[in-house]
């Protein structure tokens, strides 16, 4: 046996071996029962302080996310090809109320953000959202949220699938081909591209992400602008109205207003961000660097898009930049379908391992068990977000139905009863402070219960005019027009 190993392993320092002859030697009277119980003692000791330089080094692997980094992960949750359904909202709403709902959501998105990172920083233990609605309504609110946070991000993963497979579909552009094939082909890049288990290295590739989608946005923007401009009578021509066109229903503008505050839902995934900083009081340059980059691409890209397509504008508006360009353009937005499709089973995923494993090291996956249990846990949480989304026939006004039920609760009504229950300091009306803000929460809370009921049968509509007009696809199928 080499200096410094005994029966139970490496012992620092050389010693143990040593120090037990010499104990034995100088006392004389120590029996060999005495000898191993020392044995196991030490050798507990030695295994508990490996275990506590696991979790050290785990906890440090976890806590490197930076402000700017925090900022691309946002982005990434946030900013997708979503941004080009837009300018169809933009169509049914008309430009001006399309400019006030784009800016004012926004800014209520951004105000909603900061309570939530009010109540990381006042609870530093809340990990995912989850947590923080157990603060306020307890083990139920707890399991309930867990379901709407699970549910809601595998269904993005899945909703992602399917965009890859419309991507591959237009720049491919071969009918023999089965659809499925790019579904799956999509489904294996979204699960490679969630194996990263850390937010710090996910925001590397969300960098690749934002240049992807706004390359996108700059040349449908262009291809749109320059295809009006030839047109006969010009950019004056174009069919655009300041307000809704008439004859438009209640559920059709609403309906847009929804996919408007789904884009920008990014505060379901804050608290699972900031639980990785290590500065986390950094939350608010984040936010509003986020926020106000979200209302300049989302006000802009609608805006001018309508202006220059009109009332015939396509959702994603990169359909209506022509078939050749719009070839491009999805060749071009493939990263940020796969990245921001991805961070979502990455959230899942780390939500699922520190629940299932809160004691062990497997959470922080440095080892080989932890990286086995990471890769099947992402490749399942794939596989059900790509199944669902093949076998629903109207999977997309699904999505919608669930983004009007949960995304009213994390980007407002939970937001204003967090500051309620765990901001507020003193009663509501005492000092101008605490009225404006209980009146601001108010509003924001009443703005998440209209959301939940007019977004939810907006949504029950929407489903039921696609069966009525035969728009809703086949499952599993592999007619490629079943997608486009």
């Amino acid at each position: 046996m080499s200096t410094g190993m005994t029966d139970y392993g490496v012992v620092r320092d050389g010693g143990y071996e040593e120090k037990a002859q010499t104990d034995m030697a100088g006392s004389g009277s120590a029996s060999p029962r005495d000898s191993s119980q020392k044995d196991i003692e030490k050798y507990d000791a030695e295994n508990q302080l490996g275990q506590q330089v696991t979790i050290h080094e785990g906890q440090a692997k976890f806590q490197r996310l930076s402000w700017q980094r925090l900022t691309i992960c946002l982005i990434v949750e946030a900013i997708a090809l979503g941004s080009l359904s837009v300018p169809s909202a933009f169509a049914t709403l008309g430009m001006i109320p399309g400019v006030i709902m784009t800016v004012g959501l926004g800014l209520v998105a951004i105000y909603t953000s900061y309570v939530v990172g009010q109540v990381k920083l006042k609870h530093p233990h809340v990990a995912h959202y989850a947590d923080a609605v157990k603060l306020i309504w307890g083990r139920f609110g707890y399991e309930l949220t867990s379901v709407m946070f699970v549910l809601f991000l595998v269904l993005l993963v899945g909703s992602h699938a399917l965009t890859g497979t419309i991507a591959f579909i237009r720049i491919i552009n071969e009918p023999g081909i089965c659809a499925l094939v790019f579904s799956v082909v999509s489904a294996i890049i979204l699960f490679i591209v969630a194996l990263p288990p850390t937010f710090h290295d996910v925001a590397i590739l969300g960098y690749i992400d934002f240049v992807s989608i706004i390359a996108a946005i700059l040349i449908t923007i262009i291809a749109t602008g320059v295809n009006a401009h030839s047109q006969p009578g010009g950019l004056s021509a174009v069919d655009w109205q300041l307000w809704p066109a008439e004859g438009t229903t209640f559920y059709q503008a609403f309906l847009s207003t929804t996919n408007i505050i789904f884009a920008y839902s990014f505060a379901v995934c804050q608290f699972s961000f900031m639980s990785e900083m290590h500065t986390p009081t950094d939350f608010v340059k984040s936010i509003w660097a986020l926020g106000l980059t979200e209302i300049f691409i989302y006000t802009l890209t609608g805006a001018l898009i309508y202006a220059f397509v009109g009332q015939d504008v396509s959702s994603p508006a990169l359909l209506s930049a022509g078939f050749t360009v719009s070839r491009v353009a999805f060749g071009i937005a493939l990263p940020v379908i796969f990245i921001s499709g991805s961070i979502n089973g990455t959230v899942v995923g780390r939500y699922i391992i520190e629940r299932a494993f809160p004691n062990s090291e497997i959470r922080y996956i440095h080892n080989k068990k932890g990286w086995l249990v990471w890769t099947v846990l992402i490749a399942i949480i794939t596989i059900i977000g790509w199944i669902i989304a093949e076998a629903i026939p109207f999977f997309n006004a699904l999505l919608g139905l669930i983004s009007a039920l949960f995304i009213s609760g994390f980007t407002f009504y939970f937001p204003a009863l967090f500051w309620f229950q765990l901001i507020k300091e003193g009663k509501w009306y005492q000092g101008w402070k605490n009225i404006a803000l209980s009146v601001t929460n108010v509003i924001v809370l009443i703005i998440g219960m209209v959301v939940l009921g007019a977004g939810t049968y907006a949504s029950v509509e929407d489903i039921r005019h696609q069966y009525t007009s035969g728009e809703v696809r086949s499952s599993f199928t592999c007619d490629s027009s079943s997608y486009s």
